[in-house]
């Protein structure tokens, strides 16, 4: 779906917003620009269009009062270096991901995305209700920053990769392009790994500077060209069973908007967000069948590999807690949400 497509999907809220944006006072509609980086480019399927259905959205319901201009990967800054730009005001906002931050403090890993981890529904109740957000904030304020959810991902694939992977030694020595908390854990296992943008990635395994790849979900990893090159893809995604996309806002330029149109960008994004996950749903199915009917070999992690990377990802939460007080916090916050999610989790689901 794109960006020309989302009226109706976006006309129940928009009907009552503009009326409340018509019955502000004159000084509140004061038209208002922002310039907008995304990290992903606008044809990219699922993730890439949300950014620009955002500034959309809100234009809408504004009734033309805030103007969004939403730029593509490196027009403004590089993919996933919008960190600083956003900061000092260079841009007013930027669409990503925390775990492209983890640069500025490694415990921004833990807002995007928890090997073995929550899936989206828990990780936005613990977002939203558990305290998640005000940490986040917490952190974000200290470099002038403000940070809305705004797009979730179902669970990723685990990888692309050049190679059968028969046994865990083979893992060793490969180059590998991975996010987040889970890039540790593969380090664990010899894998060497870096993080590149997603226009960055085809072209590394094209020349094969990268051995493998993890980068979304089936649908998004399609669009970007994995299944020509890397025909054995593994499920599941135990590194990231959902991931959190952001809207990361320069402080002045939020607190700079009146309450009306903070409220916008919040509406834009809760719709953003289910509209994200539900595309992402319902995408990957035949994504999978149309990779199998090019090549590709769609493979499941043994129940004993999936007990290593385990083994592995609990002594990298505790290397990162003992080494960064901020993360040692997030962590107790997540873990004690999940400990009484499960009174509900394990009565409620299926297993």
């Amino acid at each position: 779906m794109t960006t020309r497509t989302n009226g109706k999907i976006i006309a129940s809220i928009a009907l009552a917003a503009v009326t409340a944006a018509a019955a502000l006072p004159a000084h509140a509609q004061d038209r208002v620009r922002w310039r907008m980086h995304s990290t992903y480019p606008e044809a990219l399927p699922v993730a890439g269009a949300t950014s620009y259905h955002l500034g959309e959205t809100i234009d809408m319901i504004s009734g033309g009062a805030f103007d969004i201009r939403v730029f593509e990967p490196g027009a403004l800054v590089a993919g996933t270096q919008y960190y600083d730009a956003v900061s000092n005001g260079s841009i007013d906002a930027a669409y990503g991901s925390p775990a492209f931050n983890t640069g500025k403090n490694s415990a921004y890993a833990f807002f995007a995305a928890v090997p073995f981890g929550p899936g989206a529904g828990e990780m936005m109740a613990w977002l939203r209700y558990g305290g998640g957000m005000e940490l986040a904030n917490e952190l974000y304020a200290e470099d002038n920053l403000y940070m809305l959810p705004c797009g979730i991902l179902p669970p990723e694939t685990a990888g692309w990769f050049r190679k059968e992977i028969k046994t865990m030694d083979d893992l060793k020595g490969l180059k590998m392009r991975f996010l987040g908390l889970g890039a540790k854990v593969m380090e664990k296992f010899g894998v060497s790994t870096q993080l590149l943008a997603p226009s960055e990635i085809y072209q590394a395994l094209e020349l094969g500077t990268l051995d493998a790849a993890e980068q979304s979900i089936p649908a998004v990893d399609r669009g970007l060209g994995f299944y020509q090159i890397a025909k054995y893809n593994y499920f599941p995604g135990w590194h990231q069973q959902s991931t959190v996309q952001e809207l990361l806002i320069n402080l002045d330029s939020w607190n700079a908007l009146d309450e009306g149109k903070q409220t916008m960008v919040k509406l834009a994004c809760d719709q953003a967000l289910m509209q994200q996950f539900a595309e992402g749903e319902a995408a990957e199915f035949e994504v999978m069948q149309a990779n199998v009917e090019d090549g590709v070999q769609n493979m499941t992690w043994s129940d004993d590999q999936l007990d290593q990377f385990r083994a592995a990802w609990e002594e990298v939460v505790a290397d990162e807690t003992g080494s960064n007080p901020d993360s040692q916090r997030v962590w107790d916050s997540l873990t004690k949400f999940r400990e009484n999610y499960k009174i509900w989790g394990d009565a409620a689901y299926l297993k």
